[in-house]
């Protein structure tokens, strides 16, 4: 089984914790956490939690710093299957942003 379909096979177990978290340092006085940055933060907190090694996420857009913001990101596998990853703004303190990480239940099959 590949690294990124374990971990599908993982978060559709059940092993992943709804209340992932992760957090990271900005500097702006608007905080916002860059789209690469929010992907590779995401990847090392669902490997962490998985023990398997980081997956391959792609995050569409900037997170705003403002508390209940959100925004979705995309864990895909080897074999082209996905997995949709909900990253919500929970706190911000100066230039830290934390937010929450919630992995959909069910991965959506590799396009044909």
């Amino acid at each position: 089984m590949t690294t990124a379909v374990s971990i599908l096979s993982a978060v559709a177990a059940g092993t992943l914790l709804v209340g992932c978290s992760g957090s990271v340092s900005v500097k702006k006085s608007e905080p916002k956490v860059s789209a690469d940055k929010l992907a590779s933060t995401v990847s090392e907190r669902l490997a962490a939690q998985t023990g398997q090694p980081k997956p391959h996420i792609t995050c569409p857009e900037d997170l705003t710093g403002k508390v209940g913001s959100s925004t979705r990101c995309k864990l895909t596998a080897n074999d082209g299957s996905t997995l949709g990853v909900t990253v919500t703004v929970s706190s911000v303190k100066g230039s830290q942003v934390n937010f929450d990480i919630k992995a959909d239940d069910k991965a959506s099959p590799a396009a044909n």
